[in-house]
């Protein structure tokens, strides 16, 4: 939880996360995530699909940026510092959980910037960061709570 504080923090002061701090996040998550895993087998097939659907996310996102907006694709349509965070975010969670966390966290970033973007003095969304406050408020229930059970699928 530490590490997501520190990527969000960073992201909505500045828009520049450290970079150690993805693949921090990205071990400690795929470590939790072997842990809870009942196959090594079973961890290798639910990060690759997690990553195949990221591959198609940014394809689209690239195809979307070339073509309709014709604009770069890094540091204009998306950061490097989100495609990190996507990539550490597919090696901590079952493919299931994972979709259902990643489409919901995006939602909450849209939310909460369209609700927010006047506090804001950058006016691009800090994805990262957003993201981040979603994983912790998820994870933070789910540690207290002890429902849902992320690592059930």
């Amino acid at each position: 939880m530490l590490c997501l504080v520190g990527i969000s923090i960073q992201d909505f002061r500045d828009r520049l996360v450290y970079w150690i701090l993805f693949p921090v996040l990205g071990i400690l998550l795929v470590t939790v995530h072997s842990l809870c895993s009942p196959h090594i087998w079973v961890l290798g097939l639910n990060v690759l699909m997690n990553l195949l659907l990221i591959a198609a996310v940014l394809l689209l996102t690239y195809l979307y940026s070339k073509i309709f907006r014709k604009e770069p694709f890094v540091d204009h349509s998306l950061g490097l510092g989100d495609i990190l965070f996507f990539v550490a975010m597919a090696l901590g969670f079952p493919t299931v959980t994972f979709l259902v966390l990643f489409v919901c966290s995006l939602l909450f970033s849209l939310l909460s910037f369209m609700t927010f973007k006047e506090r804001f003095k950058n006016p691009t969304v800090p994805l990262a960061g957003l993201m981040g406050v979603f994983l912790i408020l998820v994870l933070g229930y789910s540690v207290f709570v002890d429902e849902p059970d992320l690592y059930a699928f």
